[in-house]
Parts: structure tokens; sequence; C-alpha cells
């Protein structure tokens, strides 16, 4: 996936801050960078940089990136400073409609509670808790 981005190097500050691996940085001529780097445990990777794209910055809306443990990921997160709403959880989870509630899904379900994140161009991530 490549994300839109105003400024290549606060957003990989950003990324690596959030525990994702740094794979490549290249810079062979001006107007041309390629960052990807990869989310902790994950065999997949994103990628930013110049000239990748020509999507608006901010533009990337709602992937996921799944957690085992949303209470622990959003509480590690909120101490570092980063930018993570409130858990809310799917209601009624079983015949989701589109409401949300707020908290931990009571019962702890695979898919039913998450969170928002947002990196500095506006591009969003929903942490998702699914137990393995």
């Amino acid at each position: 996936m490549t994300l839109p981005v105003t400024d290549v190097d606060k957003a990989l500050a950003f990324y690596t801050a959030l525990g994702f691996g740094l794979d490549v940085d290249y810079h062979p001529r001006d107007g041309f960078r390629v960052v990807q780097v990869t989310p902790p445990g994950s065999t997949c990777s994103i990628q930013f940089g110049e000239g990748l794209t020509d999507a608006s910055p901010g533009s990337t809306r709602a992937n996921y990136l799944v957690v085992d443990d949303l209470q622990l990921t959003h509480d590690d997160l909120t101490a570092r400073g980063l930018p993570v709403g409130p858990i809310q959880h799917k209601t009624p989870a079983d015949t989701w409609a589109g409401d949300f509630a707020p908290g931990l899904d009571p019962e702890r379900r695979n898919y039913a509670s998450m969170a928002t994140l947002i990196d500095p161009d506006g591009n969003t991530w929903m942490l998702q808790e699914i137990h393995r």
C-alpha cells in the first residue's frame, strides 16, 4: 500500500515511533524517494515517499492494523503520545448495523473492538482486536 504524505521525514518518524520497522529508505535522485516500513509481526509493508503517488496527503482512510490486545496497545500508544482515539466496540456485535459503544467489547470478541489512529497527514488506521 502506498500512503500519500507531505513530509517524508515526519511520516518516517511517526511510523517508526509506532513500532514499524524500516525496510528501505531509497532516495536516488531529487524528486524521488521511497520509504518502506513494516508493522511489527507483519509480512505486509506500506510505502510512502516522494514521486510515488498523485493521491492527496491524508486521503487514505480506514486501513486496518490487527492487534492481539487492543487495551494494551492503546495504553502503550497513548503513553508514547501517539494520536490514538478512544476504544469503541460494535453494537450490537452479532448483527452490527454501524453503531458503536465506548470501551472494549464486553466479551472481547474478535473484530468487535477498535480504535482510530491518525498519522501526521490525516491518513487513518483502525486498530482492531483479533485474538489468535
